[in-house]
């Protein structure tokens, strides 16, 4: 059986109106992600602002030290939505299942109101990013069914976390 290793992980909470004293979606994040025995590298706060949060994400790629950026917030159909945009323009490859999955987990919860939710995921030189929506409800649903598990590199019959290392690779 394999040791379970750490991965790092950068939190983004995509908001107008949030701050650390109310952003329970990021909080909650960042304490799963460490309850989990994983390392949280930096969490931030953006506005929802499509070049504010492009330039966080270029530097948290382009950091060896994050294997992943988690973001909650900002998936939805409002004009002010802008976090699958950002997302999706930096990927070099997309993970549609992730969405999908999402969705079809968070209708079991929320019935048809799921397709409002444009919650994204894909990898950016070697990085996985990961765009949930802001409701802690989601934030639960997208840790707790999907990202715990597929971070976990001891999770079978596979995961993603065991593929960091190679994400690289030409």
């Amino acid at each position: 059986m394999s040791e379970k290793k750490c991965v790092n992980i950068a939190v983004v909470t995509v908001s107008d109106t949030r701050t650390e004293v109310d952003d329970k979606s990021g909080q909650m994040l960042v304490d799963r992600i460490q309850t989990a025995g994983h390392r949280l590298v930096e969490k931030k706060i953006i506005k929802d602002e499509k070049k504010l949060l492009r330039k966080q994400l270029k530097i948290w790629i382009a950091n060896p030290d994050v294997d992943v950026v988690i973001a909650t917030g900002g998936t939805g159909v409002t004009g002010r939505d802008i976090t699958p945009e950002a997302f999706e323009a930096l990927y070099e490859k997309s993970i549609p299942g992730f969405g999908e999955l999402f969705r079809m987990l968070s209708y079991e919860n929320i019935r048809t109101s799921s397709l409002q939710s444009r919650c994204t995921a894909g990898v950016a030189n070697g990085t996985f990013l990961f765009a949930l929506p802001g409701s802690t409800g989601a934030c639960k649903d997208g840790w707790d069914q999907i990202l715990v598990h597929q971070l976990d590199n001891t999770h079978k019959p596979c995961n993603l976390a065991e593929l960091i290392p190679r994400l690289r690779e030409k």
